[in-house]
Formats: C-alpha cells, structure tokens, sequence
C-alpha cells in the first residue's frame, strides 16, 4: 500500500535516514541490481552495506519507520534509506531496475507485476490483515447494490474490489472501474464521479472526513492482504547475508511496532507524516510479524494469480512458485 502522491521532482535528499523518492532516482544508481554499496561513495560507514529498501508512504510500513527511528539497521550491521513511493507497483518498478536493493509491497499487487519481472523474490511476509482495508460508500449511495462506478488503484485495490462485488452477488460488468491515484479517490468520490472504492487507510478515513461511509472491511467478506519483503535474484545471489539482516531488522521492528504502538506512530509520523493516531489504529487492524510462507499463503497466491489472468490483466499466468521463496527466513536466519 503506498499512498499518498507522486514524489516531488527534485534530488534525492536523505533525511533521518529516510530518502524521499525523486524523477532523478538516476543520480542514485550506483547500486546496481546486483550490487551492494559498503560505504564507499554512498554517505555510509566503510565496510557497512548500504542499501535502498523501497517503502510506501502508509502506516502499513511502521517497521520500516521504526527500525529507522530506533537504529536497528545499524544495530545488525547495516546502512539503509528507505526511499518512499506513492504506489506499490512504483517500488517494484525501481528494483527491477536496480534503483533499489528490497522492497516492501502487497502480495497482490506483485503477483501482478511478476510477468514484467521476472527476477522478482519474495523472502518473507511481515504483515497480514483483513481489517486495514475498507470499503467506502460515496454520500447519497446508500448500498453496494446501487454501485455502478468504483475507482480502484491497479492491484490490491482492485482485487479487493472484485471480490467485495462478488461477495454480494453483483455483476461485474456493470460496474465500471475507474483508476486513479489514491490521494485523488476519496474527492472523486465526494463529487460523485464515482460511488465506492476499496483502499488502504488513511483513504477511508479521509473519505469520512467528506462525509463518506465506510460500509465493511475486506474481512468481513473474507479478503485479506499480506506485506512481502521483496528482492531479486540478481542482487540476493551476491547478497544474501545482506537479505538476511534486513529480516532480522524487520523481525526486531515489526515486535517493537506492536509492544510499542505509540513509538511506531511517533517513527510514522516523523518519517511519512502520518497522523499518530492513523498508526495507531493501523496497529490494531494489522498484524505485524516476520514469518515463512506456509501452503495456505500458496493457495491464495495462486487464487490471485488466476484473477489476473482470468480478467485478462496480464497474458500469461503469474509464475507465483517461481517468486515465493518458501523457507527462505528458516535457511537464512541470521547468524545461521
């Protein structure tokens, strides 16, 4: 989930050890796919890898928040920006061009993606939930059956969409999708231009504020996400020592993010300028913990993998077995 609007056209500029996402992502591209910097020409300490993690801009990446605020990256060995996108898909965009070594991003909306990368892996998951994503009614519609456009962000969002729509029996050829940016979809909705939508806080919340109704989460119809921690091939064949102090970091971060909610909303809001009280009630409606992929994440992987290629989204059927890497954060503990 990644969220809020498009980065600012100007240099990458690190700032608390967070870098904010520029149109000059070039300038930073020494680290190549397959490369790691150790201090050398980067602003790190020598001998230190440094690395890029792509992160969205949502209280869904408070680990990532935390474990900057609380130098935990520096704590296993590490020297890392978090470059913040508006979009999942951006991010996975940036570390299929080497821009930046990890990602953070929804199992839907990689899956999605996977036929553009094939280089993708997914090491880890590090959240799941079924509540942090809501379905939200525009003023004056006053149920789902008197739904006829609903915006919708490519991936999860849509996803989440369609299934919300055949949980209550709606044709989906009468609705018409309509894709936007989520910043944009809550004031689209308040004029009219579309009836509901399916997203990711703080858009719910912010669709409130308009006077909008959240009518049910993704849960309540039996839909939930998971966050993957993201690499490729190419880098992990050199890194994966590196790899494996991110998910120990992350591990840390997502424990301290729920023993410490205040904390991880201090982290966010410092970092992403996220309200507390977003993260707050993000904690509550996430559950945030570093795991194994287990067979029941593989069934619905390749549940999603079949929408996309049943809704003619992509061409050929996502190679889901191929990006899953089950038992990798059991083989590659660190220290292991």
């Amino acid at each position: 989930m990644q969220n809020t609007s498009r980065p600012n056209a100007r240099p990458v500029q690190r700032i608390a050890g967070t870098v904010f996402l520029a149109a000059a992502l070039t300038a930073v591209t020494a680290c190549g796919a397959g490369t790691t910097d150790a201090g050398s020409g980067s602003g790190g300490k020598a001998g230190v890898p440094h690395i890029r993690i792509a992160v969205g801009i949502d209280a869904g990446y408070a680990p990532f928040f935390v474990a900057d605020a609380e130098g935990l990256w520096a704590e296993h060995g590490l020297d890392v920006d978090l470059v913040q996108f508006a979009k999942g898909g951006e991010g996975v965009d940036a570390l299929n061009a080497g821009q930046v070594q990890m990602a953070g991003n929804s199992d839907a909306t990689t899956i999605g993606l996977l036929g553009e990368n094939p280089d993708l892996r997914s090491l880890l998951v590090y959240e799941d939930s079924g509540q942090y994503l809501k379905v939200v009614l525009g003023p004056g519609v006053k149920s789902a059956a008197k739904i006829r456009k609903m915006a919708v962000v490519p991936g999860l969002s849509q996803l989440a969409a369609t299934r919300f729509l055949e949980s209550k029996g709606i044709k989906l050829d009468s609705v018409e999708f309509v894709t936007a940016d989520p910043a944009e979809i809550p004031a689209l909705t308040k004029k009219g231009d579309v009836d509901a939508y399916v997203l990711w806080e703080p858009w719910p919340s912010k669709g409130v504020e308009l006077g909008e109704r959240i009518l049910e989460t993704t849960g309540d119809y039996g839909f939930s996400y998971q966050h993957w921690l993201l690499s490729t091939s190419t880098w992990l064949k050199d890194n994966k020592d590196v790899a494996a102090k991110v998910a120990a970091t992350l591990a840390e971060a997502t424990k301290k993010t729920e023993s410490d909610p205040q904390a991880a909303a201090r982290s966010t809001q410092k970092a992403a300028k996220i309200p507390t009280d977003q993260t707050l009630k993000a904690v509550k409606e996430i559950d945030f913990g570093v795991r194994d992929f287990t067979a029941k994440d593989i069934e619905g992987y390749d549940s999603t993998a079949q929408f996309y290629l049943d809704t003619g989204k992509v061409k050929a059927r996502p190679d889901v077995a191929r990006t899953v890497q089950r038992g990798w954060l059991s083989d590659n503990a660190e220290g292991s």
